[in-house]
Protein backbone atom coordinates (compact mmCIF):
# COMPACT_ATOMS: atom_id res chain seq x y z
CA UNK A 1 0.00 0.00 0.00
CA UNK A 2 1.65 3.36 -0.67
CA UNK A 3 2.29 5.49 1.89
CA UNK A 4 0.28 9.16 3.05
CA UNK A 5 1.95 11.33 5.21
CA UNK A 6 1.10 14.48 6.60
CA UNK A 7 3.67 17.12 8.40
CA UNK A 8 2.39 19.94 10.34
CA UNK A 9 4.40 22.90 11.08
CA UNK A 10 2.57 25.94 13.21
CA UNK A 11 3.39 29.11 11.05
CA UNK A 12 6.21 30.97 13.26
CA UNK A 13 4.87 29.33 16.43
CA UNK A 14 5.76 31.29 19.09
CA UNK A 15 5.11 34.48 17.56
CA UNK A 16 2.00 33.27 16.51
CA UNK A 17 0.58 31.87 19.85
CA UNK A 18 2.04 34.95 21.62
CA UNK A 19 -0.48 37.10 18.91
CA UNK A 20 -3.51 35.34 19.40
CA UNK A 21 -3.29 36.03 23.02
CA UNK A 22 -2.13 39.85 22.69
CA UNK A 23 -4.91 40.10 19.91
CA UNK A 24 -7.23 38.44 22.62
CA UNK A 25 -6.54 41.61 24.78
CA UNK A 26 -5.62 44.68 22.61
CA UNK A 27 -7.16 43.88 19.52
CA UNK A 28 -3.75 44.49 17.68
CA UNK A 29 -1.61 41.80 15.69
CA UNK A 30 1.76 41.02 16.09
CA UNK A 31 1.33 39.21 12.71
CA UNK A 32 0.75 42.13 11.04
CA UNK A 33 3.74 44.67 12.55
CA UNK A 34 6.95 44.43 13.31
CA UNK A 35 7.19 42.26 15.92
CA UNK A 36 9.15 39.05 17.35
CA UNK A 37 9.62 36.75 20.21
CA UNK A 38 13.00 37.43 22.00
CA UNK A 39 14.91 37.42 25.33
CA UNK A 40 16.72 40.64 26.79
CA UNK A 41 18.63 42.70 25.52
CA UNK A 42 20.98 43.35 27.60
CA UNK A 43 21.78 39.37 28.14
CA UNK A 44 24.07 37.04 25.37
CA UNK A 45 21.41 34.41 25.71
CA UNK A 46 18.60 36.90 24.46
CA UNK A 47 18.35 36.38 20.51
CA UNK A 48 15.12 36.11 18.15
CA UNK A 49 13.07 32.73 18.35
CA UNK A 50 10.39 33.96 16.18
CA UNK A 51 9.61 36.99 13.99
CA UNK A 52 6.55 38.23 12.24
CA UNK A 53 6.74 38.77 8.09
CA UNK A 54 6.38 42.68 8.60
CA UNK A 55 9.73 42.02 10.84
CA UNK A 56 11.38 39.50 8.49
CA UNK A 57 11.33 42.23 5.86
CA UNK A 58 13.17 44.34 7.90
CA UNK A 59 16.28 42.00 8.01
CA UNK A 60 15.48 40.32 11.13
CA UNK A 61 16.47 36.82 11.17
CA UNK A 62 15.13 33.92 14.11
CA UNK A 63 18.74 32.76 16.12
CA UNK A 64 20.31 36.70 15.66
CA UNK A 65 21.25 38.88 19.02
CA UNK A 66 18.39 40.91 20.28
CA UNK A 67 20.08 44.17 20.23
CA UNK A 68 21.27 43.50 16.79
CA UNK A 69 17.23 42.99 15.71
CA UNK A 70 16.93 46.09 17.43
CA UNK A 71 19.47 48.33 15.48
CA UNK A 72 17.76 46.93 12.16
CA UNK A 73 14.73 47.73 13.32
CA UNK A 74 14.15 50.24 16.39
CA UNK A 75 10.55 49.98 16.75
CA UNK A 76 10.24 46.53 16.84
CA UNK A 77 7.68 45.06 19.42
CA UNK A 78 9.27 42.48 21.37
CA UNK A 79 7.88 39.69 23.61
CA UNK A 80 9.51 37.50 25.77
CA UNK A 81 9.21 33.49 25.62
CA UNK A 82 6.42 32.24 27.90
CA UNK A 83 6.42 28.35 27.03
CA UNK A 84 3.63 27.69 29.11
CA UNK A 85 1.25 29.24 26.52
CA UNK A 86 3.73 27.15 23.70
CA UNK A 87 2.81 23.87 25.54
CA UNK A 88 -0.94 24.93 25.91
CA UNK A 89 -1.33 25.45 22.07
CA UNK A 90 0.67 22.81 20.93
CA UNK A 91 -1.49 20.62 22.80
CA UNK A 92 -4.60 21.91 21.71
CA UNK A 93 -3.43 21.46 17.71
CA UNK A 94 -2.33 18.01 18.61
CA UNK A 95 -5.72 17.34 19.55
CA UNK A 96 -7.56 17.91 16.68
CA UNK A 97 -4.78 16.57 14.57
CA UNK A 98 -5.66 13.28 16.64
CA UNK A 99 -9.17 13.57 15.76
CA UNK A 100 -7.78 12.40 12.36
CA UNK A 101 -5.04 10.46 12.28
CA UNK A 102 -4.71 6.99 13.58
CA UNK A 103 -1.13 7.92 14.22
CA UNK A 104 0.74 11.41 14.87
CA UNK A 105 4.66 11.13 15.86
CA UNK A 106 5.23 14.57 17.86
CA UNK A 107 8.22 15.94 15.75
CA UNK A 108 8.67 19.58 18.36
CA UNK A 109 6.78 21.32 19.59
CA UNK A 110 4.85 22.98 16.90
CA UNK A 111 5.18 19.97 14.61
CA UNK A 112 3.78 16.44 14.08
CA UNK A 113 3.54 13.87 11.68
CA UNK A 114 0.40 12.43 10.36
CA UNK A 115 0.47 8.65 9.18
CA UNK A 116 -2.55 8.34 6.88
CA UNK A 117 -1.80 5.23 5.07
CA UNK A 118 -4.40 3.71 4.29
CA UNK A 119 -7.73 6.09 5.02
CA UNK A 120 -8.34 6.49 1.15
CA UNK A 121 -11.96 5.08 1.93
CA UNK A 122 -12.64 7.67 5.10
CA UNK A 123 -10.72 10.80 2.94
CA UNK A 124 -10.90 10.11 -0.84
CA UNK A 125 -8.88 13.70 -1.28
CA UNK A 126 -5.74 14.22 1.21
CA UNK A 127 -5.18 17.96 -0.13
CA UNK A 128 -9.13 18.46 0.76
CA UNK A 129 -8.61 16.59 3.74
CA UNK A 130 -5.00 18.68 4.86
CA UNK A 131 -7.18 22.43 3.95
CA UNK A 132 -10.23 21.21 6.23
CA UNK A 133 -7.57 20.13 9.01
CA UNK A 134 -5.72 23.70 8.53
CA UNK A 135 -8.56 25.47 8.19
CA UNK A 136 -9.90 23.76 11.35
CA UNK A 137 -7.01 24.80 13.54
CA UNK A 138 -6.78 28.39 12.31
CA UNK A 139 -10.83 28.87 13.16
CA UNK A 140 -11.19 27.41 16.50
CA UNK A 141 -7.27 28.27 18.10
CA UNK A 142 -6.57 31.52 15.82
CA UNK A 143 -3.19 30.39 14.60
CA UNK A 144 -2.04 29.23 10.99
CA UNK A 145 -0.27 25.55 9.43
CA UNK A 146 1.66 25.17 6.78
CA UNK A 147 0.83 21.25 5.63
CA UNK A 148 2.59 19.14 3.22
CA UNK A 149 1.86 15.60 2.00
CA UNK A 150 4.04 12.95 0.43
CA UNK A 151 4.93 9.42 0.69
CA UNK A 152 7.33 9.90 3.02
CA UNK A 153 8.31 11.40 5.90
CA UNK A 154 11.10 13.91 4.26
CA UNK A 155 9.98 14.75 1.38
CA UNK A 156 6.32 16.14 3.70
CA UNK A 157 8.77 17.64 5.89
CA UNK A 158 10.19 19.36 2.87
CA UNK A 159 6.73 20.37 1.09
CA UNK A 160 5.53 21.88 4.45
CA UNK A 161 8.69 24.46 3.74
CA UNK A 162 7.35 25.27 0.51
CA UNK A 163 4.98 29.22 0.17
CA UNK A 164 4.13 29.83 3.75
CA UNK A 165 1.71 30.87 5.40
CA UNK A 166 -1.24 28.56 5.41
CA UNK A 167 -0.72 26.64 3.00
CA UNK A 168 -1.38 23.11 1.62
CA UNK A 169 1.22 21.55 -0.48
CA UNK A 170 2.45 18.09 -2.25
CA UNK A 171 5.53 16.31 -2.99
CA UNK A 172 4.75 12.91 -4.71
CA UNK A 173 6.91 10.91 -6.03
CA UNK A 174 6.68 12.17 -9.01
CA UNK A 175 6.54 15.61 -8.33
CA UNK A 176 10.20 15.34 -7.00
CA UNK A 177 11.98 16.54 -10.19
CA UNK A 178 10.02 19.45 -11.01
CA UNK A 179 9.62 20.67 -7.28
CA UNK A 180 12.45 19.08 -5.47
CA UNK A 181 15.29 18.91 -7.51
CA UNK A 182 14.84 22.84 -8.77
CA UNK A 183 15.91 23.96 -5.22
CA UNK A 184 19.17 25.11 -3.47
CA UNK A 185 21.17 22.44 -1.97
CA UNK A 186 20.98 24.16 1.06
CA UNK A 187 17.04 23.60 1.74
CA UNK A 188 17.51 19.87 1.47
CA UNK A 189 16.67 19.08 5.00
CA UNK A 190 19.49 17.73 7.53
CA UNK A 191 21.98 19.64 5.24
CA UNK A 192 24.32 21.76 7.14
CA UNK A 193 26.74 24.75 6.29
CA UNK A 194 29.85 22.90 6.31
CA UNK A 195 28.30 20.13 4.13
CA UNK A 196 26.74 22.69 1.84
CA UNK A 197 29.86 24.97 1.51
CA UNK A 198 31.80 21.18 0.40
CA UNK A 199 28.91 20.52 -2.39
CA UNK A 200 30.09 23.82 -3.65
CA UNK A 201 33.25 24.09 -3.93
CA UNK A 202 32.74 20.76 -6.75
CA UNK A 203 29.90 22.90 -8.32
CA UNK A 204 26.78 21.34 -6.70
CA UNK A 205 24.24 24.37 -6.08
CA UNK A 206 20.98 22.44 -6.37
CA UNK A 207 19.66 19.25 -5.01
CA UNK A 208 19.09 17.91 -8.76
CA UNK A 209 22.71 18.47 -9.16
CA UNK A 210 23.29 16.44 -5.84
CA UNK A 211 20.77 13.59 -6.86
CA UNK A 212 22.55 12.98 -9.70
CA UNK A 213 25.95 12.39 -8.39
CA UNK A 214 27.40 8.81 -7.72
CA UNK A 215 26.88 7.91 -4.70
CA UNK A 216 29.91 6.63 -4.14
CA UNK A 217 31.65 9.91 -4.90
CA UNK A 218 29.88 10.91 -1.69
CA UNK A 219 30.72 8.48 0.67
CA UNK A 220 34.19 9.38 -0.49
CA UNK A 221 34.02 13.03 0.00
CA UNK A 222 31.79 12.82 3.19
CA UNK A 223 32.16 9.28 4.37
CA UNK A 224 30.01 6.32 3.80
CA UNK A 225 27.39 6.65 6.06
CA UNK A 226 26.58 10.85 5.52
CA UNK A 227 27.43 10.08 1.96
CA UNK A 228 24.77 7.37 1.47
CA UNK A 229 22.72 9.52 3.61
CA UNK A 230 22.73 13.26 0.99
CA UNK A 231 22.52 10.91 -1.65
CA UNK A 232 19.04 9.15 -0.45
CA UNK A 233 17.49 12.30 0.42
CA UNK A 234 18.35 14.08 -2.20
CA UNK A 235 16.55 11.63 -3.93
CA UNK A 236 13.64 12.16 -2.07
CA UNK A 237 13.90 8.25 -0.36
CA UNK A 238 13.08 7.84 3.38
CA UNK A 239 11.74 4.92 4.74
CA UNK A 240 11.75 5.96 8.33
CA UNK A 241 8.35 5.44 10.10
CA UNK A 242 5.84 7.69 11.86
CA UNK A 243 6.69 6.81 15.47
CA UNK A 244 3.54 7.27 17.53
CA UNK A 245 5.83 6.09 20.41
CA UNK A 246 9.40 7.87 20.57
CA UNK A 247 12.43 6.28 20.69
CA UNK A 248 14.68 5.90 23.62
CA UNK A 249 16.81 8.53 23.64
CA UNK A 250 20.49 8.07 22.91
CA UNK A 251 22.09 10.70 25.20
CA UNK A 252 21.78 13.78 27.39
CA UNK A 253 22.69 16.94 26.90
CA UNK A 254 22.70 20.41 28.86
CA UNK A 255 24.37 23.66 28.25
CA UNK A 256 24.66 27.25 28.82
CA UNK A 257 25.38 30.22 27.21
CA UNK A 258 26.72 32.30 30.34
CA UNK A 259 25.49 36.02 31.08
CA UNK A 260 28.78 37.25 32.64
CA UNK A 261 32.49 35.85 31.36
CA UNK A 262 33.82 33.10 33.92
CA UNK A 263 36.99 33.72 34.89
CA UNK A 264 37.10 31.56 38.02
CA UNK A 265 37.34 27.82 38.71
CA UNK A 266 35.18 27.67 41.55
CA UNK A 267 32.17 29.86 39.52
CA UNK A 268 32.80 27.03 36.12
CA UNK A 269 32.46 24.47 38.78
CA UNK A 270 29.82 25.42 40.54
CA UNK A 271 27.64 25.63 37.06
CA UNK A 272 29.02 22.46 36.03
CA UNK A 273 27.23 20.75 39.59
CA UNK A 274 24.02 22.73 38.62
CA UNK A 275 24.00 21.02 34.98
CA UNK A 276 25.29 17.73 36.51
CA UNK A 277 22.28 18.01 38.27
CA UNK A 278 20.32 18.70 36.28
CA UNK A 279 20.84 16.73 33.07
CA UNK A 280 21.26 13.61 35.56
CA UNK A 281 17.76 14.05 36.86
CA UNK A 282 16.49 14.19 33.64
CA UNK A 283 18.50 10.81 32.51
CA UNK A 284 17.05 9.19 35.88
CA UNK A 285 13.32 9.97 34.58
CA UNK A 286 13.97 8.22 32.00
CA UNK A 287 15.74 4.70 33.61
CA UNK A 288 18.53 5.17 32.23
CA UNK A 289 22.67 5.13 33.22
CA UNK A 290 25.56 6.48 30.69
CA UNK A 291 29.11 5.08 30.47
CA UNK A 292 30.35 8.21 28.85
CA UNK A 293 30.72 11.79 30.27
CA UNK A 294 31.42 14.57 28.11
CA UNK A 295 32.32 18.50 28.46
CA UNK A 296 31.93 20.95 26.15
CA UNK A 297 33.42 24.99 26.79
CA UNK A 298 33.43 28.00 24.70
CA UNK A 299 35.61 30.71 24.77
CA UNK A 300 36.18 34.07 23.33
CA UNK A 301 36.71 32.98 19.77
CA UNK A 302 33.73 31.56 19.88
CA UNK A 303 34.51 27.72 19.26
CA UNK A 304 33.60 24.88 20.96
CA UNK A 305 36.01 22.40 22.72
CA UNK A 306 35.56 19.02 24.22
CA UNK A 307 37.13 15.95 26.45
CA UNK A 308 34.67 12.37 27.31
CA UNK A 309 35.72 9.88 29.47
CA UNK A 310 34.39 6.18 28.98
CA UNK A 311 33.48 4.81 32.61
CA UNK A 312 34.04 1.42 33.59
CA UNK A 313 30.34 0.80 34.95
CA UNK A 314 27.39 2.89 33.81
CA UNK A 315 26.21 5.48 36.70
CA UNK A 316 23.07 8.00 36.85
CA UNK A 317 24.33 9.60 40.06
CA UNK A 318 24.86 13.69 39.85
CA UNK A 319 27.83 14.01 42.21
CA UNK A 320 29.72 11.46 40.19
CA UNK A 321 28.89 12.71 37.02
CA UNK A 322 29.79 16.29 38.46
CA UNK A 323 33.54 15.22 39.96
CA UNK A 324 34.18 13.36 35.87
CA UNK A 325 33.03 16.74 34.70
CA UNK A 326 35.16 18.70 36.51
CA UNK A 327 38.12 16.73 36.04
CA UNK A 328 37.12 16.96 32.61
CA UNK A 329 36.94 20.51 32.56
CA UNK A 330 40.14 21.03 34.67
CA UNK A 331 42.00 19.25 31.44
CA UNK A 332 40.13 21.46 28.88
CA UNK A 333 40.84 25.28 30.72
CA UNK A 334 43.80 26.78 30.53
CA UNK A 335 42.32 28.88 33.20
CA UNK A 336 43.45 32.40 31.52
CA UNK A 337 41.00 32.53 28.75
CA UNK A 338 37.08 33.87 29.93
CA UNK A 339 34.46 31.45 29.02
CA UNK A 340 31.57 31.93 27.37
CA UNK A 341 29.68 28.48 27.26
CA UNK A 342 29.52 25.27 29.70
CA UNK A 343 28.18 21.98 28.51
CA UNK A 344 27.83 18.66 29.98
CA UNK A 345 26.18 15.04 27.94
CA UNK A 346 26.07 12.02 28.96
CA UNK A 347 25.92 9.04 25.93
CA UNK A 348 26.58 5.07 25.58
CA UNK A 349 23.23 4.36 27.53
CA UNK A 350 22.02 1.67 28.98
CA UNK A 351 18.52 0.50 30.99
CA UNK A 352 19.57 -2.48 32.79
CA UNK A 353 18.46 -2.41 36.59
CA UNK A 354 21.39 -3.09 39.45
CA UNK A 355 23.80 -1.20 41.40
CA UNK A 356 26.74 0.69 39.58
CA UNK A 357 30.38 0.22 40.71
CA UNK A 358 32.07 3.63 40.87
CA UNK A 359 35.12 5.16 42.34
CA UNK A 360 32.68 5.89 45.50
CA UNK A 361 32.87 3.97 48.40
CA UNK A 362 29.87 1.51 48.96
CA UNK A 363 28.98 4.23 51.88
CA UNK A 364 28.73 7.40 49.60
CA UNK A 365 27.68 5.42 46.88
CA UNK A 366 24.18 4.52 49.28
CA UNK A 367 23.96 7.82 50.64
CA UNK A 368 24.14 9.97 46.89
CA UNK A 369 21.50 7.10 45.78
CA UNK A 370 19.78 8.56 48.36
CA UNK A 371 19.68 12.33 47.84
CA UNK A 372 19.32 12.04 44.10
CA UNK A 373 16.17 9.88 44.74
CA UNK A 374 14.74 12.31 47.57
CA UNK A 375 15.48 15.56 45.51
CA UNK A 376 13.80 13.66 42.25
CA UNK A 377 10.84 13.23 44.10
CA UNK A 378 10.31 16.83 45.40
CA UNK A 379 11.09 18.49 42.00
CA UNK A 380 8.56 15.73 41.04
CA UNK A 381 5.84 17.21 43.46
CA UNK A 382 6.68 20.79 43.17
CA UNK A 383 8.87 21.51 39.99
CA UNK A 384 12.04 21.56 38.60
CA UNK A 385 13.37 24.63 40.85
CA UNK A 386 11.92 23.58 43.84
CA UNK A 387 15.07 22.38 45.32
CA UNK A 388 18.58 23.72 43.72
CA UNK A 389 22.26 21.91 45.54
CA UNK A 390 23.19 24.97 47.87
CA UNK A 391 26.90 25.37 46.40
CA UNK A 392 25.34 26.63 42.88
CA UNK A 393 23.09 29.73 44.99
CA UNK A 394 27.42 30.96 45.72
CA UNK A 395 27.91 31.64 41.97
CA UNK A 396 27.59 35.24 41.09
CA UNK A 397 25.66 34.26 37.93
CA UNK A 398 23.05 33.39 39.88
CA UNK A 399 22.92 29.74 38.04
CA UNK A 400 20.74 28.16 40.54
CA UNK A 401 18.14 31.13 41.13
CA UNK A 402 17.48 30.68 36.52
CA UNK A 403 17.34 26.83 37.12
CA UNK A 404 14.40 26.60 34.98
CA UNK A 405 15.17 29.25 32.16
CA UNK A 406 18.78 28.57 31.53
CA UNK A 407 19.13 24.93 32.75
CA UNK A 408 16.98 23.85 30.05
CA UNK A 409 17.81 20.05 29.26
CA UNK A 410 17.07 18.70 25.92
CA UNK A 411 17.40 14.99 24.71
CA UNK A 412 19.66 14.43 21.76
CA UNK A 413 18.69 13.40 18.29
CA UNK A 414 16.90 10.14 17.99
Amino acid sequence: MERLIFHLDVNSAFLSWEAVRHLSHTGEDLRLIPSAIGGNPEKRTGIILAKSIPAKKMGIKTGEPVSMALRKCPELVLHPPDFHLYQRNSNAFMRICHAYAPVIEKFSIDECFMDMTGTGLLYPDPVALACEIKDKIRTELGFTVNIGIANNKLCAKMASDFEKPDRVHTLFRHEIPEKLWTLPVDELFMTGRATVEKLRKINVRTIGQLAAMDVTSLQTLFGQKHGSSLHARARGEDDSPVLAVPEEAKGYSISTTLEEDVTASEDARRILLALADSVAARMRADGARTACVAVTIRANDFKNHSHQQSLSAPTDGTMEIYDISCRLFDALWDKNTPLRLLGISLTQLSREEGGQLTFFNDAKREKEEKIDKTVDGIRARFGTGAVVRGAVYKTPLNVGRKYKAQLESKKETR
